[in-house]
């Protein structure tokens, strides 16, 4: 079982969405089958049977074993992922696209980039897996407790002028076995139980 994976087919990600289907999948972290599924969420077996082989057609469970009961088999699933992410590329026509209003302030540019961040590492995922080879990325998270706009100002500021620096020191655009790398820096507000602090929007 993978610890995420990326839903890029439309059908797919529509049967992921599923209330039901979405409940299936979260039961079955631990494998189990549709006459345990069915006493665990107060459905029939039958309609816990419909929606898991509609979910395997998808590749959301795999079968893990069968074991024969008298005349029957009872068939035991799991999830193939412990958690799923809904690519933009399952609304392709739709999905946003950061190069229409670049603007390093904006909240929904950012989201804009995040979204294809999420594609496109879904899909070099993909490839790495069938390719049989690792993936190389790097990723950084944390938290920063500014005193006041100014200095998240000032922060967002040296933050862009040090990454600038960094990526003209280390870009080589002449190397010929060279491979591009995106890089994406974010700064937002932490989520917390207490309402997000709004600032009176830009002219």
């Amino acid at each position: 079982m993978l610890d995420v994976a990326v839903i890029d087919d439309p059908a797919a990600a529509e049967a992921s969405l599923d209330p039901t289907r979405a409940r299936l999948l979260a039961e079955l972290g631990e494998p189990g089958s549709a006459t345990m599924l069915a006493a665990r969420i107060g459905l029939s077996r039958q309609n816990v049977n419909y929606h898991l082989k509609a979910l395997e057609r998808h590749g959301l469970v795999e079968l893990v074993e069968e074991r024969k009961k008298g005349n029957c088999t009872e068939r035991f699933l799991r999830a193939t992922a412990a958690s799923y992410v809904i690519s933009p590329a399952a609304l392709a026509a739709v999905r946003p696209d950061p190069s229409r209003a670049p603007d390093r302030l904006s909240a929904r540019w950012l989201l804009a980039v995040a979204s294809r961040l999420v594609q496109d590492v879904g899909e070099l995922i993909g490839g790495a897996t069938k390719a049989q080879k690792r993936l190389a990325t790097f990723a950084m998270d944390g938290e920063v407790r500014f005193a006041s706009a100014a200095d998240r100002a000032a922060f967002a500021e040296e933050l862009a002028r040090t990454v600038t620096a960094l990526v003209g020191k280390y870009h080589d655009e002449t190397a010929e076995r060279g491979r591009d790398h995106r890089v994406i820096v974010a700064v937002h507000p932490s989520i917390t139980s207490e309402p997000a602090e709004t600032e009176p929007a830009r002219p």
